[in-house]
């Protein structure tokens, strides 16, 4: 952080971080000219186009932890089957997912499900547009309030995103982990001190555009940053340096064996229960290798232990390398043939028996996407 001796405050609930007076607070030509450049190079993006609040929410929980290139095709087909929020809460779960399948971070789709039956119950198909209301619905947290309420319904309301916190970060010089809360908060007081009141809505889209644009993770493009002349990460040399994380611990690796398993034509396929990782998407049953354990024998233990059935464990048909946010996996998928027993829901939401076309019709993680594409295509 910059030196303590000629510094001022910004405090929050008695988080402090400390700035250089003078330039390098956010002044109003800070704010000037970061919305004009904002006016001149902004990206022509879909939910850009209008400041309908569902059409704003809808693209601000699907662009958490997602990148906008991603996001689009997914937004638009997205608004073609639930333009509204009724066609959204009318909507059986199984299609939502299904209109999800492959954005990843499922709970923000069912989330999302959840929100829109509330609005449609509890605030007559209209999103509200005050804090206390909108904080209360499923998925809604502290930034999404902020850029909705400021974005949608021209309310002075801050946000600090990734991005955000990589431009105060520089621009302010703070030597802070940012992965902290005490961090997080005291970034907060800064983006609520130094809100364009008025111009919120456009003054947040400019600071996550300068952050995705121009103050970008690595090697950040400062000769064309509006604001450069005052920062002061580009004026020491800390661009490359800032923000400061602490270091990320080894990502674990586990093994999981999962079974097609065969009934003449049919294959058994069951839901994850809800409220857990990828929480009602549908998966060729199995699960975790436990230490020292074959996978053949991973596979008929699993399943035996989520549907109460017993199967005969075949040759493996497919393997599938997978990487989620803080955990990787080896997919060791097995052909398998039910012997006996009554499928039960013991692990699962629920269970099918389907024939492999009918497979597309539901919504399955990533890693078995593979396992699909080569049933449907065995040669």
């Amino acid at each position: 952080m910059v030196d303590a001796q000629d510094s001022k405050s910004c405090v929050r609930k008695g988080m402090t971080v400390r700035v250089r007076p003078g330039p390098f607070f956010l002044m109003p030509s800070f704010q000037t000219s970061l919305l004009k450049w904002y006016h001149l190079h902004k990206r022509d993006l879909p939910w850009r186009r209008n400041q309908d609040p569902y059409r704003i929410l809808v693209s601000e929980i699907m662009l958490q932890q997602t990148q906008v290139q991603t996001v689009i095709p997914y937004y638009r087909r997205w608004l073609k089957t639930f333009p509204s929020f009724r066609s959204l809460a009318a909507a059986p779960l199984d299609q939502v997912l299904k209109q999800w399948e492959g954005l990843g971070y499922y709970s923000r789709a069912r989330n999302l499900h959840k929100l829109a039956q509330q609005v449609v119950e509890k605030h007559k198909s209209r999103l509200p547009d005050n804090y206390a209301s909108l904080i209360e619905l499923p998925g809604i947290g502290r930034y999404s309030a902020g850029a909705i309420l400021s974005i949608a319904f021209d309310k002075d309301y801050p946000v600090l995103d990734g991005n955000v916190i990589r431009v105060f970060s520089r621009y302010f010089g703070v030597e802070k982990d940012v992965t902290k809360p005490e961090t997080r908060l005291a970034l907060w007081s800064l983006a609520e001190k130094h809100l364009h009141k008025g111009h919120a809505g456009d003054y947040n889209q400019a600071l996550m555009e300068l952050g995705a644009m121009i103050c970008v993770p690595k090697h950040p493009r400062c000769g064309v940053c509006p604001v450069r002349a005052s920062c002061i990460s580009r004026l020491r040399g800390w661009q490359d340096r800032l923000p400061l994380k602490k270091k990320a611990a080894p990502t674990p690796h586990y093994d999981i064996g999962a079974g097609v398993i065969w009934r003449g034509e049919e294959i058994l396929i069951s839901q994850r229960p809800l409220n857990g990782l990828l929480g009602g998407l549908w998966e060729f049953p199995g699960g975790k290798r436990e230490p020292n354990e074959e996978l053949t024998a991973t596979v008929a233990r699993e399943i035996k232990e989520e549907l109460g059935i017993v199967v005969r464990v075949g040759d493996k048909c497919a393997q599938v390398p997978h990487a989620y946010s803080h955990f990787r996996i080896t997919l060791h998928a097995f052909h398998c043939h039910y012997v006996s027993g009554k499928p039960q829901a013991l692990g699962v939401k629920t269970w099918k028996w389907v024939r492999p076309e009918a497979l597309k019709k539901y919504a399955f993680p990533a890693a078995n996407q593979p396992i699909i594409q080569q049933l449907m295509n065995p040669n």
